[in-house]
């Protein structure tokens, strides 16, 4: 029998194998995830359920009893240690090895951390005791002004907590959205009672709280770290295949052997909108990476040329980005920005390579015409 395995256990990983079952595939799957919950998706885990707006069960991919229904062999607290590519193997950490006929990876990625008793949020066990601790309301310090850190923010002072956030940028979102709608940012935070403590370095996370560079102490019960992830690329380097920022990848997911595939975090396709090799976190790649590995697998014709798309809500703000704004050279705005109620455009050369809507909703699929290039 045809054996398809994926390795990782979020919602790429999910995903794919619903797709090859709803493709016709009647050959074995199995499923390898190193968490022991089965797959969840994880925006929720620094948005509402973070912040107790939603029920545990919700966050799940599929209800317990699909991966048996679908014969899909779920072998969970378990990882991949090893790939022979040419005998096309994996080592399992319980010492077992897996044959496969295709594979897919989809190893997600780890968050980067900071020497200390700083904490992370990146699973449902993480989520858990930042919402136990959050509801004690004490003091809370966030290292990194990015989407997770202004999330996890967000629940922390939602929640009655004293929220400190220290980010060595001069805003926050620097790197991804510039200056100017960092300070939109910046204002919303601001103005629910948030300590912005921007253009600071931190020297080191103490159990007292975060020592800035300067020397001066930011006391906190809890610290939380968000920094950035690094995609799990380990498995993938260590057998040999390509690997840059992530592992590369065609425009139909293949790697650089032919009977493996990547997908969400940890791929970096060539994206042909982009016209270059695109490793993108967020959640949409995810959702629509695996189904397209999956088609891939399957022999289908595909080539992965999504714009790239996230939301956040944070206090008073809600908002959907859509693109890349690498290089752009002008942004340009629709709407009220003091009433946080706009569309903006980041443009390179006079064209959109990316479009954000605050508080306005059903323009997305408008904003990624743009894009493209189709409207």
């Amino acid at each position: 029998m045809t054996t398809y395995v994926i390795v990782g256990g979020g919602l790429a990983g999910a995903k794919a194998a619903q797709t090859l079952r709803e493709e016709g595939f009647d050959g074995s799957i199995v499923l390898i995830g190193a968490e022991h919950e089965r797959p969840y998706e994880r925006p929720p885990l620094s948005k509402g359920y973070l912040q107790g707006k939603s029920e545990r069960e919700k966050i799940f991919v599929h209800p317990a009893d699909w991966y048996s229904t679908k014969d899909i062999e779920l072998r969970l607290g378990t990882e991949a240690v090893g790939l022979d590519l040419d005998a096309h193997t994996l080592t399992l950490s319980d010492g077992s090895l897996q044959p496969y006929d295709k594979l897919l990876l989809a190893t997600g990625a780890t968050p980067r951390s900071l020497p200390g008793p700083g904490l992370v949020l990146r699973t449902v066990g993480d989520s858990e005791a930042l919402k136990e601790r959050f509801a004690a309301q004490g003091r809370v310090a966030v290292v990194g002004a990015g989407w997770i850190g202004l999330e996890t923010a967000a629940a922390a002072r939602q929640a009655g907590c004293e929220v400190t956030v220290i980010e060595p940028a001069p805003t926050p979102l620097h790197a991804v959205l510039g200056a100017e709608l960092g300070e939109v940012f910046a204002g919303v935070h601001r103005r629910n009672g948030v300590d912005l403590r921007l253009g600071t370095g931190v020297a080191e996370v103490v159990e007292s709280g975060v020592r800035l560079d300067d020397g001066s102490l930011v006391e906190a019960d809890t610290v939380v770290v968000g920094i950035g992830a690094a995609p799990n690329v380990s498995l993938a380097r260590s057998a040999g295949l390509h690997v840059e920022s992530g592992i590369v990848c065609d425009a139909s997911l293949r790697s650089s052997h032919p009977d493996v595939f990547a997908a969400g975090d940890v791929a970096e396709p060539y994206n042909p909108l982009y016209g270059r090799h695109l490793r993108v976190e967020h959640w949409a790649n995810a959702l629509n990476g695996g189904p397209a590995a999956a088609r891939a697998m399957l022999g289908q014709e595909v080539v992965y040329d999504r714009v790239p798309y996230f939301y956040t809500d944070q206090f008073e703000l809600g908002m959907e980005f859509s693109g890349d704004t690498t290089g752009y050279d002008e942004v340009v705005y629709d709407g009220a920005v003091e009433k946080l109620e706009f569309v903006c455009y980041w443009k390179r050369e006079g064209r959109v390579i990316a479009g954000m809507n605050v508080n306005v909703w059903d323009v997305v699929g408008d904003i990624q015409q743009l894009i493209r290039g189709t409207s």
